[in-house]
């Protein structure tokens, strides 16, 4: 979507909402769809390719209206109100728009935080189903958790709050974590009296985008009973392409993943995806039921109660501007975003370079990737030589991008 269709696309969807609101009343307050209805109304993958932006307005209507309880209507009288304006819907289009990434909220450093806190829940009552004297802080004080000296700040914060021992383990020359490493600081600890409980593994740490080695940590974590959190926050939306997947291999020994659409794959902060693998991890260590929060299909196994999941009791409707970019783009749209070009866009680069005769450059092949190649040749050049040549190309660069788009 260009400029132009989105100017085109922007004043249609604002004429839906208004629609939406001055017809809310007309709308049935409360849905009468069973839990369960969305899933033959949906396919079962994302669309290879682009669907018409008509196409995605008219499932609209049809597949996500029919489920949505309307809290704005005049006839809605739960809970609590929530506040809604025309100005305040404007200025949410303006905020994202701007996509400045505000640190106070929550995203991939909440993954890391429940994941945390759901393994110390299942690490304490499994020690106390076989040690029934054991106190809570008896247990909690012992508990060690670990992760690469490249890992994230949010993930010793996430100790700090969850009150456990979170240490470092020391990457290879690759930035990455290893096995030996690993189950070096286990048996030191193991020794000294601790429980080791909880390790990070990295894909895509934020200093060097390094990967931890899932093939070695993840057996351990099996060996040993304990929980794996894999933090693909930063490069996770890479995987979509199957020739980063490798860098994935190990992933089945993991008890929960999480990575950020926000990040990579063109939708707006925040949006952060969680999966785990047994959701009665979570759903034990904070599921509370107050009788204002029952429903009747709760415990009809049709519906996931997502309030069990996380911290906060209530979430945005995140999961719509996924669909919508999901559904523009296509999974091959996505993949050509992440893969940042291609060999035809190079080589209207190498010629625009050449053409314009000021620095001279000679590709390669490298398997079977179309490269430039910026040989430092002269005994003479200095660095502002190459800082007015890298200039140069930055330059010709744009400009074919912008003929790209356009």
């Amino acid at each position: 979507m260009n400029a132009s269709e989105f100017r085109r696309r922007g004043k249609e969807m604002v004429d839906y909402v208004a629609d939406y609101m001055e017809g809310i009343e007309e709308r049935q307050v409360y849905p009468d769809v069973e839990p369960g209805y969305l899933r033959p109304l949906v396919p079962t993958t994302a669309p290879q390719e682009p669907d018409t932006f008509e196409d995605i307005i008219n499932d609209v209507e049809k597949i996500i209206m029919p489920g949505v309880t309307h809290w704005h209507s005049p006839y809605f009288f739960a809970y609590f109100p929530t506040a809604s304006s025309y100005p305040a819907m404007l200025a949410d289009m303006l905020c994202g728009a701007i996509g400045c990434i505000g640190f106070s909220w929550g995203s991939a450093s909440e993954a890391t935080l429940v994941a945390l806190l759901a393994a110390r829940t299942k690490v304490t009552r499994r020690l106390q189903a076989a040690s029934p004297g054991l106190t809570q802080a008896a247990i909690v004080e012992k508990l060690v958790a670990y992760s690469s000296d490249q890992a994230h700040s949010s993930v010793e914060r996430a100790g700090l709050i969850g009150g456990v021992k979170l240490k470092a383990i020391p990457s290879d020359g690759k930035f990455a974590m290893r096995a030996s490493a690993l189950q070096e600081a286990l048996e030191r600890d193991k020794a000294a009296g601790l429980i080791p409980f909880f390790v990070v593994a990295t894909l895509g740490t934020t200093s060097c985008c390094s990967f931890d080695n899932l093939l070695e940590v993840g057996p351990i974590c099996i060996k040993e009973d304990m929980w794996l959190h894999v933090d693909a926050a930063y490069a996770g939306s890479a995987f979509i392409c199957p020739e980063f997947r490798p860098l994935l291999n190990g992933v089945e020994f993991a008890d929960s993943f999480n990575f950020n659409p926000h990040k990579w794959l063109l939708v707006n902060f925040d949006c952060s995806a969680m999966w785990v693998k047994k959701r009665t991890d979570l759903t034990g260590a904070f599921k509370l039921d107050p009788v204002y929060l029952k429903h009747s299909h709760q415990d009809s196994g049709l519906i996931t109660d997502y309030r069990h999941w996380q911290l906060p009791l209530g979430r945005r409707f995140r999961s719509l501007k996924m669909w919508f970019v999901f559904r523009m783009y296509g999974v091959k749209g996505l993949q050509a975003y992440i893969r940042k070009g291609s060999n035809k866009l190079n080589e209207a680069l190498l010629e625009r370079i050449n053409s314009a005769k000021k620095i001279h450059l000679v590709p390669c092949h490298l398997r079977d990737k179309f490269v430039l190649r910026f040989a430092i040749c002269s005994r003479i050049v200095e660095s502002a030589h190459v800082q007015l040549a890298w200039e140069h190309i930055r330059g010709l660069a744009t400009e074919l991008l912008k003929a790209e788009r356009e």
